[in-house]
């Protein structure tokens, strides 16, 4: 009779043994998968890829010489220096589709393992985020506290501000301490944090020059930087409702590059809709690209060189000729 008690004892431990280990274990598993799978401020999770931010520059952005240039060098520079002095800090400058947002989105892929979808990439849309200029006290309350609690959980976080122009130039000095030459302030380093701006001011200039090289029968690719580097950083800015006027960051150099995005001609659409036609799982078809192209609008009115949406409104356009065929990718160009 003992020796049946010690052998069911000893079944019941085991038996206790293997349901303990199976379901703590298993939990244990989940959990380590978890805080495994949950974004940290480290190289699993961040870790600069220099040649796929080359490679995308040069194969996905279209007829954007200079600024791929710029990027290119300045992102690589900056990621590349353990001891920046103070944050990049990078102004883009262009007509809506020519590929400003896109281009934050190229930078943000190859350093962020979650691209634009990762919690240390921040995106403020001035007419949304900012809508009321008789709030500028609270956002700029806001903003602050924003930046500097998401900096503080990670010194390599993105900012990225759209339509930087219709911001309130108060707003836009109320971040100026955090992009300056200083060790840290109120004890936060931002020194390996990246600020973006993107706007419309400077557009004008950029598109007479543009327009000029053709009418003269030049290539674009002889457009240097030096012919619109000044103008962008000073005379450009002859908006009186630009934010940027007015604001402090220009006069007082905080600004490490203005880039400028050119227009767009009809090869570079051309160049959108078979990208963007690869992307959603079609075959490129060159006909129906060049047919799309066509009929979008065109300026000046007669020359018709440089498209007026640029490659914004491409995929909508292939949607409502493909909807049986179309998975939607969102080109954020």
């Amino acid at each position: 009779m003992k020796a049946v008690q010690v052998y069911l004892l000893l079944y019941v431990f085991l038996m206790t043994n293997v349901l303990v280990n199976t379901f703590f274990g298993g939990i244990t598993d989940k959990l380590r998968w978890i805080f495994k799978s949950q974004e940290s401020c480290d190289s699993d999770w961040i870790s600069f890829n220099a040649t796929g931010l080359q490679a995308d520059l040069k194969g996905k952005l279209f007829g954007q010489h200079i600024a791929s240039d710029i990027i290119l060098k300045a992102v690589n520079g900056f990621m590349s220096n353990d001891n920046s002095e103070k944050p990049l800090v990078l102004s883009l400058h262009g007509l809506s589709g020519t590929g400003k947002s896109f281009v934050t989105k190229l930078i943000a892929e190859n350093i962020y393992k979650e691209g634009m979808g990762s919690r240390f990439v921040h995106l403020f849309i001035s007419s949304l985020h900012f809508p009321h200029s008789s709030q500028i006290d609270t956002y700029k309350s806001q903003l602050q506290q924003w930046i500097k609690g998401k900096v503080t959980d990670c010194g390599r976080s993105m900012f990225i501000f759209d339509e930087v122009d219709k911001m309130h130039p108060g707003l836009i000095d109320s971040i100026k301490p955090y992009l300056d030459y200083y060790n840290n302030v109120d004890g936060v380093s931002y020194r390996k944090a990246i600020f973006i701006f993107l706007n419309n001011d400077g557009t004008q200039r950029i598109t007479e020059t543009a327009l000029n090289f053709w009418r003269e029968g030049r290539d674009r690719e002889e457009i240097e930087f030096k012919d619109l580097e000044t103008s962008l950083s000073t005379s450009a800015f002859t908006n009186k409702q630009s934010g940027f006027l007015h604001s402090s960051l220009i006069e007082q150099s905080m600004i490490d590059y203005f880039i400028p995005f050119l227009p767009l001609e009809y090869t570079h659409v051309v160049q959108c809709v078979m990208a963007q036609m690869k992307a959603i799982g079609l075959k490129p078809d060159q006909n129906e690209a060049y047919k799309l192209a066509r009929d979008l609008q065109y300026f000046p009115k007669f020359e018709r060189v440089f498209s007026v949406s640029g490659c914004k409104t491409v995929t909508n356009r292939l949607s409502y000729i493909f909807p049986h065929h179309f998975v939607f990718q969102d080109s954020s160009i």
